[in-house]
């Protein structure tokens, strides 16, 4: 009976429990029907719900609200309003709260110099850290923090020898970001192996700094350590930096063992590693894991429905894509302008022209979504896959805005398609002069004036590269085939079984002809006989990577390639009569999308 009354004594406590679970879950909604329902408030019960919007970005206004619907704050309501402003880049309020305060703790006046810092205001920080009546360990970890982030750290390297407390792990951490985010890497890995002591932050700043810096394979070196010998247990954080390098370096096998190690642990459930779990596998090549597992997600945010949008766009499924964007609109998820991006790449990828077209003029209109830079480069690949050259010129010259580089890029490669040297020399004297050592201008114009046979003005350009001093980006493919990497170059002599797969492309080049291929000489670009321009074209990267993976894997097995530049017209026809003959899907991804080869077919319908 006792115990009875005890519990019915506490029911605030009770629901300002509920309130704090749901706020460090994430789950606001929750919270605020929780705050909704307590009866009995205390000022305890205000701040949980005020850190909850804290933490939403957006959501200002509610906590200013909330915060004059306390009947007593205390510190802590004025701290957490201040952390609030400063969230939601409101520096200017965050001033004048700090200024009417009736009472700071060294809480307070931390707040406000972290809140300063991330906001590059780091020199007010210093002369409010300067003014503090009182410092702790967290004062000098915002200072070093707000330099390391302002890309000054030799005022982070000063500041960190004067820190008293050197045992700090936060203080470590803020180094090791810091270089991180300077692309220092180097030293930013003496900071963490001269670290006293490691938490959970410190190895996912080194984590995320490897992808972060192209070191993905570096990343996923350290999360095995981080796991197996530091016996460290991950968080969403860490999971969705591994998950990223997974697919940077298009690693399927550990994307998949990462999928089933997590599946054991309670974050496995939450919306921030599905959705990370989610880009993975389109990103991989495994589109189906993608939809199956967003099915399965038991909530999403316009982040996840991004991730399943974009997989489908660059899968070239641009109706799976416009369906998708329809379910989302109908469930009541306010799409954003990354939402945009992913519906505007589908309708490039499935020639979807003119609802690309009613999208882009209605975002402003219906959505209230101005368009940036991202959604007119969108627009000028959608014109030009559609032939309408003279129009996406137009497009880039009438834009608001300096055009991205990719938007001349996009024209230069039209421009080979339809064969206009016009708005070639246009886009690529566009290019050059804004990066003179960039070789893709380059390459792609002499591309164009070969496949017109303008040799004389194939080595003008050959000839202009060389006085720049540009070097031309080798092109590569490579498959993972049973948790290995295997990397092919064009007329690769290196791979260890290159004579199997000569062998395997010679038949392959028998059985494809006697089913009508005819070898592409347009991409052949060499002035040579004829009969070497097809030796050339069969030892392509793509056609060795595709003979490799024939040869390493069980019949009918799915071939996932990717190559770091764009796939070639021949290499894609082949693509599709190796599909039918060897009754295999091969999904290849290039620079710009996954191209699908099913039984003679490929799934961009050659609109690419």
């Amino acid at each position: 009976m006792n115990l009875r009354g005890a519990f019915l004594a506490n029911p605030r406590s009770l629901t300002t429990t509920a309130i704090a679970a749901a706020v460090r879950r994430g789950d606001l909604a929750d919270a605020e029907e929780a705050f909704a329902s307590t009866h009995r408030k205390t000022t305890a019960t205000y701040n949980c719900l005020l850190a909850g919007y804290a933490r939403a970005p957006g959501r200002l206004a509610d906590a200013r609200h909330l915060f004059d619907r306390i009947p007593s704050p205390d510190a802590v309501s004025y701290n957490t309003l201040l952390s609030c402003h400063f969230a939601n880049g409101d520096v200017d309020g965050a001033r004048k709260l700090f200024s009417a305060m009736p009472v700071r703790d060294v809480a307070s006046w931390n707040t406000m110099v972290s809140g300063l810092s991330k906001n590059q205001a780091v020199e007010e920080a210093k002369a409010v850290f300067l003014a503090m009546p009182a410092r702790n360990s967290v004062s000098w970890n915002a200072m070093v923090s707000g330099f390391a982030c302002a890309g000054d750290m030799s005022a982070a390297e000063e500041w960190f020898r004067n820190a008293p407390e050197k045992e700090d792990a936060v203080l470590w951490t803020a180094m090791v970001s810091g270089y991180m985010d300077a692309r220092n890497v180097v030293k930013a890995i003496e900071y963490f192996e001269a670290m006293p002591v490691r938490n959970l932050v410190s190895w996912n700043s080194v984590i995320s700094g490897y992808v972060k810096n192209s070191h993905a394979d570096d990343a996923l070196r350290l999360f095995k350590t981080m796991v197996r010998d530091a016996n460290v247990q991950p968080n969403a954080s860490t999971l969705s930096s591994v998950l990223l390098g997974c697919s940077n370096l298009s690693a399927l096998g550990f994307g998949q063992q990462i999928h089933q190690w997590s599946m054991k642990l309670p974050l496995s459930r939450g919306v921030t590693v599905g959705t990370s779990l989610v880009s993975m596998y389109c990103k991989c090549g495994d589109l189906s894991s993608a939809c199956k597992l967003f099915g399965e997600m038991r909530r999403r945010d316009v982040i996840a429905w991004n991730a399943m949008l974009s997989g489908y766009a660059q899968h070239g499924d641009g109706k799976e894509a416009i369906k998708l964007f329809e379910r989302m609109k109908d469930g009541g998820v306010k799409p954003n302008w990354i939402t945009f991006v992913a519906v505007l790449t589908a309708c490039i990828h499935t020639g979807l022209c003119d609802f690309g077209i009613r999208c882009f003029e209605g975002m402003q209109e219906f959505y209230g979504i101005e368009p940036r830079v991202d959604h007119y480069s969108c627009m000028v690949d959608l014109l030009c896959r559609a032939g309408m050259l003279e129009r996406a010129v137009n497009l880039i010259r009438s834009m608001p805005f300096e055009p991205h580089p990719s938007a001349y890029g996009t024209i230069l490669a039209a421009c080979r398609v339809y064969k206009n040297l016009e708005f070639a020399e246009f886009a690529a004297g566009k290019l050059i002069e804004k990066d003179p050592h960039s070789a893709g201008a380059y390459v792609q114009l002499a591309n164009i004036y070969a496949a017109a046979k303008q040799w004389d003005d194939v080595s003008r350009v050959r000839r202009w590269m060389k006085d720049n001093a540009v070097v031309k980006t080798p092109g590569y493919s490579w498959m993972e085939i049973k948790g290995m990497m295997h990397e092919f170059r064009s007329n690769d002599r290196l791979h260890p079984q290159i004579h199997l797969i000569h062998e395997k492309l010679a038949q392959l080049e028998e059985r494809m002809k006697a089913m009508g291929y005819v070898p592409d000489l347009d991409f052949a670009l060499h002035d040579v006989d004829e009969s070497m321009k097809v030796q050339m074209l069969m030892r392509h990267s793509e056609k060795l990577a595709i003979a490799f993976g024939l040869i390493s894997t069980a019949p009918g097995m799915t071939l996932r390639i990717f190559k770091n530049l764009r796939v070639c017209g021949d290499c894609h026809n082949a693509a599709k009569v190796i599909s039918k003959i060897e009754n295999r899907e091969i999904i290849l991804r290039d620079t710009t999308r996954f191209h699908h080869f099913r039984r003679g077919h490929c799934s961009c319908g050659d609109y690419w």
